[in-house]
């Protein structure tokens, strides 16, 4: 065994995206260290749920079952409640990853995730409540006196109220805040017809980007340096809609098509370097998304990185993690390697122990298909998960794999034991048997997170 200190430090950031992969929707994580994704949230998701990274990286907030905001921690998963509003409704993290902004009944609330505690400024048919860079600004959407729609800043304590706008031409939606601070963009006028403008907010100066051919133009997104926008811009062949991944600059003029996605819209989200554009795809006639695609800019061939189930939001995070101390474990008899918590120790070969939870790793030997394997694992007549035990399908490092987590009923002697089972790229013979499948045994609060870093050597 090999166990090298480290701090892993993760260059491509990770994909908080949507998906019912497991069952229900819940928000799950994609990493591309790895080409590892499971499941972030259990049982508080739902298909409109859009999350929403802290800039830290840290955190992730979304509108979830009975249109609750949850708060998530992407390393330790604690979830936290905060408010209940409309779906659909911008979420928008202050720079320094603590206080919260959104819209409810005609008010802009300012919920600190910190100290639970909230202020309120009241602004009727305000929408799309975003940081400036500073901290003490905020930018929102709302009618002017003639009821058109105009952009505003203002201060955190509600005063010095700014207009920054002189639209003349009906409603913004989709509202976005470069993050430099100094533009925006939203869409109008509707759905049926959409079309890209964006605001110096300095000079008030507007610019309509080109988009698509057929005006439909739909979740612009800035790049991370404010040069940029990236869209999806809806066409048709043959009677059949698709959408074009396209980007443009701030003021028009440099329209590019850089990936095509066969959904009639789709959401794109830009990678932390601005070198790429993750998006779904994967649609069927009148079905939603089942695949997430990237491309990358500087060598434009997109390659798909997760399929399966139904995926309606995607979101890259914006900086990259900060992850505790780990080692790394490594056997040459399982073939496998993967980081756990520095301060565990070593009980037998393929055990380790700590005060806070625990690995064991094993194989399997069978020619079953994963799902029976893995569900003759979780219903052992035994019932070392209890009576009704989960079974999660994923992929880890490209592999099938499932996550089984244990009910409430499992006897406490298992301390808390949930498993993930992987299928080899190649059987692997360990005295002389060749073995299909690798188990790995933890306790549930560390299964997930072990997992992100499994890789098979």
């Amino acid at each position: 065994m090999q166990n090298i200190e480290t701090s892993r430090p993760d260059g491509t950031g990770a994909i908080a995206y949507t998906s019912n992969r497991g069952g229900t929707f819940e928000i799950w994580l994609y990493l591309p260290l790895t080409a590892s994704t499971y499941p972030l949230t259990r049982g508080i998701g739902e298909d409109f749920s859009i999350p929403y990274w802290s800039p830290d990286s840290r955190k992730i907030a979304f509108i979830g079952k009975r249109s609750l905001i949850y708060l998530v921690d992407a390393r330790t998963e604690s979830v936290a409640q905060i408010d209940q509003i409309e779906p659909f409704t911008l979420l928008d993290w202050s720079p320094d990853s603590r206080l919260l902004s959104y819209v409810k009944d005609g008010r802009i609330i300012i919920y600190n995730t910190i100290s639970h505690t909230s202020s309120t400024i009241f602004q009727e048919g305000a929408s799309d409540v975003q940081w400036f860079p500073s901290g003490r600004e905020l930018l929102f959407a709302a009618p002017d006196s003639s009821g058109i729609s105009q952009l505003y800043r203002i201060n955190l304590d509600g005063t010095n109220k700014r207009q920054l706008t002189r639209n003349t031409e009906g409603p913004m939606h989709n509202v976005r805040l470069s993050p430099d601070g100094r533009f925006a963009l939203f869409t109008s006028p509707g759905v049926s017809i959409s079309i890209i403008t964006t605001v110096d907010l300095a000079s008030g100066q507007t610019y309509t980007l080109e988009g698509g051919p057929l005006a439909k133009n739909y979740f612009p997104e800035w790049s991370p340096d404010s040069s940029l926008i990236a869209y999806s811009a809806t066409a048709m062949s043959q009677n059949t809609y698709y959408s074009l991944i396209q980007t443009d600059a701030k003021t028009g003029g440099q329209m590019r098509t850089r990936a095509v996605s066969n959904c009639f819209a789709t959401p794109v989200t830009w990678s932390p370097d601005g070198n790429r554009i993750a998006y779904l795809s994967g649609c069927g006639i009148q079905e939603p998304a089942s695949q997430m695609w990237v491309v990358d800019l500087r060598n434009p061939v997109p390659f798909k990185i997760v399929e399966g189930g139904r995926i309606s939001a995607l979101q890259w995070s914006p900086s990259v993690f900060a992850f505790p101390r780990f080692n790394l474990f490594a056997s040459p008899t399982y073939r496998v390697s993967f980081f756990y918590p520095a301060g565990w120790r070593k009980v037998t070969e393929e055990r380790y122990e700590g005060p806070d939870g625990f690995f064991q790793i094993s194989a399997i030997s069978s020619e079953d298909p994963l799902n029976e394997v893995c569900r003759a694992e979780a219903f052992h007549p035994l019932r070392p998960y209890g009576s009704s035990p989960r079974i999660i399908m994923t992929r880890i490092q490209s592999q099938e794999a499932c996550f089984i987590f244990p009910s409430a009923d499992q006897p406490a002697e298992m301390r808390n034991q949930a498993a993930l089972i992987a299928k080899y790229p190649r059987p692997v013979p360990i005295q002389g048997t060749f073995y299909q499948y690798f188990v790995l045994w933890a306790d549930r609060e560390h299964i997930v997170a072990l997992a992100r870093g499994l890789r098979f050597i």
